[in-house]
């Protein structure tokens, strides 16, 4: 078992001992639905102003690949039927593939050279800090609930020869009500924004009426795949009839993007 499998395994056995033998609770939170009759009161990230209330706490902070930035992982803080609290703990994707360890190619176990890849229970926010001008700020302006979170790797990763920095983060999110159950949970549209390095200059990298499946990576080419559902009957949910298509992200610059199938 490779040390990040070590780590996935040991934090997901904290989590386990945090919360005793008791079930965790489906991910996601529950959205006040507000109505107004101005503009200046409604979404925001898919949100109306001032409709979630929920209580939060930072977990750790994460090394980037440029030494200014840190970044802070922020948890929705869960309770116990004893009242206790607890929140998510960080668990990192791995890849232990041999492409990965082979001669010109050292990705540290990353799960994509140069870029790290955290995940955790009710995982609803990212702090992003500048040392140098000792500023920070949230990627969202409401919590979200994130699936993963791709950041700089601190690592010193090489692909084919060359060494690997990347510049910008992606994050893979559920940041809107789409079924209009009252809840952001598991059931609603997943997307895949892009932020620049500064967490500024965000855009969607795959079109907001799908919903993300999973991944791949093509080492040869630095790009990565994306498998999501359309939304065809426009009901805010990704079923199992509705189509899958593949789009292609350039990691060298995902702001080049597109569909292949």
């Amino acid at each position: 078992m490779n040390f990040l499998k070590s780590i996935s395994f040991l934090t997901a056995f904290l989590i386990l001992t945090a919360c005793s033998s008791e079930k965790l609770e489906e991910k996601g939170f529950s959205v006040a639905s507000q109505e107004s009759s101005t503009t200046e009161e409604t979404n925001v990230d898919g949100f109306s102003k001032d409709s979630l209330h929920i209580e939060t706490r930072p977990s750790n902070v994460l090394l980037t690949g440029i030494p200014k930035y840190r970044i802070s992982t922020i948890y929705k803080v869960n309770y116990k039927d004893d009242q206790a609290s607890f929140i998510g703990n960080n668990e990192f994707y791995g890849n232990d593939k041999e492409i990965g360890r082979s001669n010109g190619n050292q990705w540290n176990y990353n799960f994509m050279p140069g870029l790290q890849a955290v995940h955790g229970y009710n995982l609803v926010n990212i702090s992003h800090y500048n040392t140098e001008t000792q500023t920070q700020k949230n990627f969202f302006e409401k919590p979200v609930l994130i699936k993963t979170f791709y950041y700089p790797s601190f690592s010193k990763d090489t692909l084919n020869h060359k060494p690997v920095n990347r510049n910008y983060y992606l994050i893979s999110v559920y940041n809107e009500d789409t079924n209009k159950d009252g809840s952001i949970n598991l059931k609603d549209l997943r997307r895949l924004y892009y932020f620049d390095i500064d967490a500024l200059n965000k855009k969607p990298l795959i079109p907001v009426n799908y919903s993300v499946v999973k991944s791949e990576y093509d080492p040869a080419n630095d790009y990565m795949y994306v498998f999501a559902k359309i939304d065809a009957n426009k009901n805010g949910i990704s079923e199992d009839k509705e189509a899958i298509h593949i789009f292609w992200i350039d990691l060298n610059a995902p702001e080049r993007n597109g569909r292949q199938y």
